[in-house]
């Protein structure tokens, strides 16, 4: 439990690390992408050594390939996102792509979640639209970055489910992320070299500690300890716990970064992360197929 706190906290403080150095995200989604790739490859060569294990296979990189292509166009247009709109609308519309998952594994996986769950989920959207329409007046909240994290959100659906068909076909966590990191630069340049070619070199101090705290802090760090609550919580604690990171990501961008949350807003986001928690509570619990027949167990969310 710990470590999924440890965790959320590590994902809701990097928004404002995104932010901090003042240039375009899509460049520190670049950068971090290779930070991180230089780490995981380096925790993979030392295991390596130190166990005798081969490296990934020719047949792991062909699973992992296709979920690392859409994470890195999810980063880079969510980092870019959050450089032209306010944390707090980043966040809440990201937390959104709860909602698109759970059909989404009912179509691919066929999985079978308590179809009452999703009413939930209409609370969360009327959050979010009171989030979205009350901002305050002469905030840094834009429709075009808004526009850019919802298609973030949509990159980031297809990865999780394709990530998902990988990991269920035996890839490791450390061959995953080290595959995922180094082939999501294929399509992460792209989108830093036409949205700011120019400011991928040189960076300044400022946007290099921003590179390396993102890194460690969710490139090795957050990942991980994800990776190693899952042996122990339920991933449906976890979702609940995550549902959390969208306002912890606001406070800490009004702390460090000074932006302003209008009061207004606060009842939509208490409605965000209510709307969630209930939509994932309910969707572990049985769903009776029928009144004469004995509940089945429900898949829960990945």
């Amino acid at each position: 439990m710990i470590a999924v706190i440890a965790s959320v906290m590590c994902f809701a403080i990097s928004f404002s690390i995104i932010k901090w150095p003042g240039i375009s995200g899509s460049v520190i989604a670049w950068w971090r992408l290779i930070g991180a790739g230089v780490l995981w490859w380096l925790l993979l060569v030392g295991r390596r050594i130190r166990d005798r294990t081969p490296l990934p296979a020719s047949s792991t990189w062909r699973q992992v390939t296709p979920a690392a292509l859409f994470f890195g166009l999810n980063i880079s247009l969510l980092f870019l996102g959050v450089t032209r709109t306010s944390v707090a609308h980043s966040e809440f519309i990201a937390s959104m792509g709860l909602l698109i998952l759970i059909p989404a594994g009912i179509v691919f996986f066929g999985e079978q979640p308590n179809w009452k769950a999703l009413r939930w989920g209409v609370l969360s959207v009327a959050g979010l639209v009171i989030v979205l329409t009350n901002s305050p007046s002469g905030g840094v909240a834009t429709v075009e970055g808004d526009v850019i994290v919802v298609g973030a959100v949509l990159a980031f659906a297809a990865y999780q489910l394709l990530s998902k068909r990988a990991r269920t076909s035996g890839v490791q966590p450390g061959e995953f992320m080290t595959i995922v990191m180094t082939v999501a630069l294929v399509t992460a340049t792209p989108v830093a070299v036409l949205t700011a070619g120019d400011e991928i070199w040189p960076l300044s101090a400022k946007a290099w500690a921003a590179v390396a705290l993102l890194s460690v802090l969710t490139g090795v760090i957050g990942h991980g300890l994800l990776y190693f609550a899952q042996r122990s919580v339920p991933i449906s604690t976890i979702s609940i716990i995550q549902a959390g990171q969208p306002s912890q990501s606001a406070i800490w961008a009004w702390l460090l970064l000074g932006e302003a949350i209008a009061p207004a807003q606060v009842p939509g986001m208490i409605m965000v992360t209510t709307g969630l928690v209930l939509v994932v509570w309910f969707s572990q619990r049985p769903y009776p197929a029928s009144r004469s027949m004995a509940p089945t167990a429900s898949a829960g969310i990945d």
